[in-house]
């Protein structure tokens, strides 16, 4: 089995072109083209249909790529592992992680598991849900830790923490007077929302609808990220129903309020994301053991 073919194959894949795959393995064309000859040539069969320059996987390459990403992460992980086994290479752990998680909740538990493990220096790639799995699909990162369960079966997703949402206030205003407030008073103010994509909003969306709340709210303005929201919210422009864990530092300040629904709440839950492999690497296995304790 040659790895180089096999990496070469992905290269091709992933690019869709002979022309990109060279460029990306900073190799020449016809090295690529014989590397796929070679590929072909021991499989018995051609991974590719060519029409008008064009390379589409067909149904042998279709079976065969899933299996070449896994032998080229195995490969990975093992030549890694025996790298730092020997001392001749960093203990790193590549981690993905959604929004929320990447800015409030990681920074903190990276540094508590430091505390213990030293040695071992961490990657972190940081934007939305989607991004993370393609990440952790592509064997970019070894973790993804994001917000609300997948339904994909091809990976391993274990809860490890949960985060509340909350109705926030400027710190000023009436409702702050108040114990808490009925749920249909909500229309009484503007929503200030993150984007229409936003895995928050849509949770909030669904449960404001399924008591009929929703369609009577008026929108203030979509946002795109959760600092503005805070800001728009502190001016008085809106409400909004952000994680508790966003707003912790305005809560302790008092720029913003917490205002309590009356038989409303809403949580949300945490999830690391890996790939279903037999082995891991050390670093990999340290940290899941520390987020599962």
């Amino acid at each position: 089995m040659n790895i180089d073919n096999l990496r070469t194959f992905c290269h091709v894949v992933k690019e869709g072109s002979i022309t990109k795959a060279a460029r990306l393995g900073f190799v020449s064309q016809p090295a690529v083209t014989r590397k796929i000859h070679q590929l072909e040539n021991s499989y018995g069969t051609v991974l590719f249909d060519r029409e008008e320059g064009n390379l589409r996987l067909n149904e042998a390459g279709r079976l065969l790529y899933p299996y070449a990403k896994e032998i080229l992460a195995l490969n990975k992980a093992a030549y890694e592992g025996i790298q730092e086994q020997l001392g001749d290479k960093e203990k790193n752990l590549h981690v993905g992680a959604s929004l929320t998680i990447g800015e409030y909740l990681l920074p903190g538990l990276i540094g508590r598991f430091n505390k213990h493990h030293p040695d071992i220096k961490f990657s972190l790639s940081v934007g939305n849900t989607p991004l993370m799995i393609e990440k952790l699909e592509n064997d970019e990162i070894d973790i993804a830790l994001v917000e609300g369960v997948l339904p994909i079966d091809q990976y391993n997703q274990q809860k490890f923490a949960d985060d509340e949402l909350i109705l926030v206030t400027s710190n000023d205003h009436d409702w702050g007077r108040r114990a808490e407030i009925e749920l249909n008073e909500l229309p009484e103010e503007k929503m200030i929302w993150r984007e229409k994509e936003s895995g928050t909003r849509l949770i909030v969306e669904e449960a404001l609808e399924q008591h009929h709340i929703l369609e009577k709210i008026e929108n203030a303005m979509e946002l795109g990220s959760t600092q503005a929201i805070k800001s728009a919210v502190e001016a008085d422009l809106g409400t909004s129903i952000l994680p508790k864990l966003t707003v912790q530092k305005e809560l302790k300040y008092k720029t913003l309020r917490e205002i309590p629904i009356k038989g409303f709440s809403l949580t949300r839950d945490f999830w690391m994301v890996q790939k279903k492999r037999r082995f891991k690497k050390e670093t990999q296995t340290d940290f899941e053991a520390f987020l599962m304790r």
